[in-house]
C-alpha cells in the first residue's frame, strides 16, 4: 500500500474510477457489500443523486433510515472501498445490519485498507452524532471480525437468521 488514503463524498469527478471499482466487484462474483454498491453506476448522475437522497429522512423509502456513503480513495484516485453509515437503526438493522457497512474492492484486499476504512468511518459516524456504533458480520467472515475487533469492537450477542446464518454483533463506543 504505497498511496495514502482518504474518505471522500461520492462525486462526478471520480466516475471512471468508481465504475472500475464496480466492475472489479462484478467480475469477482461476490455479494456486493455494502448494499449501495449493488446499484449499477452506468447512469452515474442518477446514482449520485440516489446516494445523496439517502442522507435525507424525507427522501428515503418508508421503513428505511437515512444513510451517508463515502468512498475510500487513494492519492492516485483509485476507489478501493466504500462505506455506508446508517444514521439510526430499525429493529432489523439492530439485529443483522448495524450502523456501518463497508467493503474493500476484491483486487485490493489483504492490504490493510479495511481497518483504515473502518477507523475513518467511525470518525464520520461520530460527526453524524452516533455515540455507540453497532457493527455486524457473518460468523464465517473472519477478516471482517478481526477488522471490527481491531477498531475496538466489543462482542455482543449472536443473531441467527431464518436460514441459519449466524451474525456476530459488536459495539464500538465513539
Amino acid at each position: 500500500m504505497g498511496d495514502s488514503i482518504r474518505l471522500c463524498r461520492p462525486s462526478l469527478d471520480l466516475e471512471s474510477e468508481y465504475v472500475a471499482f464496480y466492475e472489479d466487484w462484478v467480475k469477482s462474483g461476490e455479494d456486493m457489500v455494502p448494499w449501495v454498491i449493488s446499484r449499477e453506476p452506468y447512469d452515474f448522475k442518477g446514482m449520485l443523486a440516489f446516494l445523496l437522497d439517502n442522507e435525507k429522512a424525507d427522501r428515503v423509502p418508508e421503513g428505511w433510515v437515512p444513510s451517508s456513503t463515502y468512498w475510500l480513495v487513494t492519492d492516485s484516485r483509485k476507489v478501493v472501498g466504500v462505506v455506508n453509515i446508517r444514521h439510526s437503526l430499525t429493529r432489523k438493522l439492530f439485529e443483522t445490519g448495524g450502523h456501518i457497512g463497508y467493503g474493500i474492492r476484491p483486487s485490493e484486499r489483504r492490504k490493510g485498507y479495511a481497518s483504515q476504512l473502518l477507523a475513518l468511518a467511525l470518525h464520520q459516524a461520530r460527526e453524524l452524532g452516533i455515540q455507540r456504533a453497532l457493527l455486524v458480520c457473518d460468523e464465517k467472515n473472519v477478516g471482517s471480525e478481526k477488522t471490527i475487533r481491531k477498531n475496538g469492537g466489543i462482542h455482543d450477542t449472536r443473531f441467527v437468521e431464518e436460514n441459519g446464518n449466524v451474525i456476530l454483533r459488536f459495539w464500538i463506543q465513539l
